[in-house]
């Protein structure tokens, strides 16, 4: 895999902010209850994440290192505003439904983690692929928690848009999965998923690594001093040497 590629891909299973490296859990377990709102706040986090790894980006090398939390702050809270203004004027609904989440985008540990451990110190390329993988990463996690909760707690898909469709009658829902436990208990599942994948693919590496190595017996057999003592063959090596 090539470096690009294994850059954009981090942010899908290797280190996905929410399953593996367990940040941002606040938003994404709060926002959740319908496929509608975590799209949005994946597509609001995504957005806010790209442009704030470009600029910090094209101008880490002029960011004073004493001031650059300030700073990393300054700009996500820029391109956050952006997001709420833009969600306001033209998706109301969803403006509201996200709530306070909307705002504290600008002290999410996903942003503010991968502009300080990434953006500023790596190149504009590295830094778009990066912030492409972890936001689209981030998203992806978000539908398929959303996913669950919408289908088995209010027995709906696309909520609160017009694509809403019923899918489970009121009698069969679970409204467990409306509140946060039913949150926690679907990212759970999902985190052991991963984890188990995880475990299978190192295992199974485990054995082909095992498999091509070369056996003590091959050694034995390949061995020319196959048979003799320690002694004769410390002798035999000072014979060759000597000749």
């Amino acid at each position: 895999m090539s470096s690009k590629l294994k850059i954009f891909t981090n942010g899908f299973v290797r280190e996905n902010p929410l399953l593996v490296l367990n940040i941002g859990l606040c938003s994404s377990l709060g926002v959740t209850t319908s496929v509608f709102n975590g799209l949005g706040m994946g597509m609001g986090m995504t957005f806010v994440l790209l442009m704030s790894e470009i600029v910090i980006s094209l101008f880490r090398k002029k960011i004073p290192s004493s001031v650059r939390l300030p700073i990393f702050i300054v700009i996500i809270a820029a391109f956050t505003t952006i997001v709420q203004l833009v969600l306001n004027a033209y998706v109301e609904s969803l403006y509201e439904a996200l709530g306070v989440f909307l705002p504290l985008i600008v002290v999410n540990c996903i942003i503010m983690g991968r502009v300080e451990a990434f953006a500023s110190k790596n190149t504009l390329g590295d830094s778009v692929l990066d912030a492409l993988g972890m936001g689209l990463g981030y998203t992806i996690v978000l539908v398929l928690i959303s996913l669950c909760r919408e289908v088995l707690g209010g027995g709906t898909i696309m909520a609160g848009t017009a694509l809403k469709a019923d899918i489970i009658p009121e009698s069969f829902r679970i409204g467990i999965f409306n509140s946060a436990p039913g949150g926690f208990l679907v990212f759970g599942f999902l985190a052991a998923l991963v984890q188990g994948l995880k475990i299978r693919k190192a295992e199974k590496e485990k054995r082909k690594i095992k498999i091509e190595e070369p056996g003590c017996a091959a050694c034995k057999l390949a061995c020319p001093n196959r048979g003799k003592t320690d002694a004769e063959c410390v002798t035999d090596a000072s014979g060759e040497a000597s000749k």
